[in-house]
């Protein structure tokens, strides 16, 4: 009986997947639909450019060529922002020309590229160099003086460098989930996690925690160690405010008008590749260091952000001179501030990062 049972489970399923592709590829053609950019002023461009030797997918969007451009890195390491900007972009694009682009082991740039061959140059200063490469390239190709830059987590490492290698390229740098100090972000992440597990009573999170204490400690941080660390950080809120789990996100590509069900699967994949192989640099990025920052500097700070907190990031920031500095609190936040925060992104951008542009065009 219980053979029959499943045979007709399986039978059902396989009659309602065709149903459910159909269904999401409508949702995907309603969305691409609704975000095509027909302002004859407008941009709405996907291509490869050349970057660091090897071709990488660049994605331009933007209600009017004359507005500032905004050179977005995104996070992971190769969790691009590509298949996901959909959910939060859009206004800005009537205020600026928002970049992003799947950096090299990352979305549909690792499909491009053999990832053997550049396995090799899976190294942070690789990035750096990619994102300074595509700044001169995006400046140039929309005739620009400069460009404002945006980073995200992982991001943040990768644009703050760029930042401080070539100040000529950019009006100002914001730093959205900033990482200041990777091991100084585990202490802190792990330590909410733990006293939100004895708030809760969940003795569950406290055994998987205590395995893997004291973290990060003296012991290697491998990647079995940080998931345990960012299972329940994240569980209690530390990646979207309010919620255990954020599905909305890692969901999202599959609606993404610029992804099929390959480039999709390429996520997971480019993270693989990546990531073990730039943890140990990863690892030992430090920040704080720097006392002084040659543009202005913005963090936008997720209160509730457990991934990579934010009070190491006011700490830097407080002691920090530069031009121009400034912290803004997004109160209902986490790490996933673009998605949680929407609107107040698109104000916060308005105030402070347009007006350094605008003077200049």
């Amino acid at each position: 009986m219980k053979t029959i049972y499943k045979k007709a489970q399986l039978l059902i399923c396989l009659s309602v997947l065709p149903l459910l592709m159909a269904a999401q590829d409508k949702g995907r053609n309603v969305i691409a639909d609704l975000g095509k950019i027909v302002n004859p002023k407008g941009i709405q461009e996907t291509y490869q450019a050349t970057i660091g030797g090897i071709p990488q997918w660049v994605y331009v969007r933007g209600q009017d060529r004359d507005n500032p451009v905004i050179l977005f890195v995104h996070g992971g390491p190769a969790s691009p922002m590509s298949p996901v900007m959909w959910m939060f972009q859009r206004p800005i694009e009537e205020y600026f020309t928002v970049v992003n682009w799947d950096q090299r082991g990352a979305g549909r740039t690792y499909l491009t590229v053999n990832p053997d061959s550049i396995a090799n140059t899976i190294k942070i200063d690789s990035y750096v160099n990619d994102a300074i490469e595509i700044a001169a390239y995006v400046r140039e190709r929309y005739h620009k003086k400069k460009v404002l830059l945006v980073g995200h987590s992982w991001g943040t490492i990768i644009a703050m460098k760029a930042a401080l290698k070539r100040p000529d390229l950019f009006y100002a740098y914001a730093g959205i989930g900033q990482v200041i100090n990777v091991r100084d972000n585990e202490r802190v992440s792990v330590e909410y996690a733990i006293e939100q597990a004895k708030k809760f009573k969940n003795d569950t999170a406290l055994a998987e925690l205590k395995s893997i204490s004291p973290y990060p400690g003296n012991q290697a941080i491998t990647r079995e160690r940080i998931i345990t660390a960012r299972k329940w950080a994240q569980y209690y809120g530390g990646l979207s405010a309010y919620r255990h789990e954020s599905m909305y996100f890692f969901n999202g590509p599959l609606l993404s008008p610029e992804y099929d069900k390959k480039d999709v699967d390429a996520i997971d994949q480019g993270n693989v590749f990546t990531l073990w192989r730039v943890l140990p640099e990863f690892l030992e990025v430090d920040f704080k260091p720097v006392k002084e920052f040659p543009i202005p500097v913005f963090m936008f700070m997720g209160r509730h952000d457990y991934t990579t907190p934010s009070e190491p990031t006011e700490a830097w920031l407080n002691k920090l001179k530069a031009p121009v500095k400034k912290g803004i609190w997004f109160e209902n936040s986490s790490h996933l501030l673009p998605f949680e925060e929407p609107g107040k992104l698109l104000v916060t951008l308005l105030e402070y990062l347009r007006p350094l542009a605008v003077k200049e065009l």
